[in-house]
């Protein structure tokens, strides 16, 4: 636990929070910030600043509250779709250093989540290849368990 983290004083009761539901890795809460009704954050109770800290079993834990509570928030919500997102670091806007993953209900022309300020380019197969191989030396760094 960090002290300074407002997620983590969320995990340890000492910071409020409007709790969805909770498991032993992993806790889910309605965000401070409601563009769209629903709006929910679900994170590791372990503090971990990122996705590329997290181990797999806590990994595993989160993506299953997360698929959980994308279904109920979907259910509970108006919405046309969702979106799931994390973001990493300055440039990304991450606000709280401890993992989150947002479930965000989503109408038609909401403008929430512009991915792309243009047009993005698609470079030819060969240099998609390069970045693959270079994805997949370093994915050799940190296997899974027993693989």
């Amino acid at each position: 636990m960090d002290g300074d983290c407002v997620f983590c004083r969320i995990v340890d009761r000492s910071e409020p929070a409007s709790m969805v539901c909770e498991d032993e890795l992993a806790l889910a809460f309605v965000d401070l910030r409601q563009f769209n009704p629903g709006h929910t954050l679900v994170i590791p109770k372990r503090h971990v600043p990122d996705v590329r800290g997290l181990d797999f079993a806590t990994g595993a834990a989160l993506m299953a509250m997360v698929a959980r509570v994308t279904a109920a928030v979907a259910a509970a919500f108006p919405n046309q779709g969702l979106s799931l997102w994390s973001s990493i670091g300055e440039a990304a806007f991450q606000e709280v250093p401890h993992l989150h993953i947002h479930v965000h209900p989503r109408t038609l022309d909401d403008g929430v989540l512009r991915v792309y300020p243009q047009a993005p380019p698609t470079p030819g197969r060969d240099v998609l290849e390069r970045y693959a191989e270079a994805i997949r030396a370093r994915l050799a760094e940190r296997a899974p368990p027993n693989q």
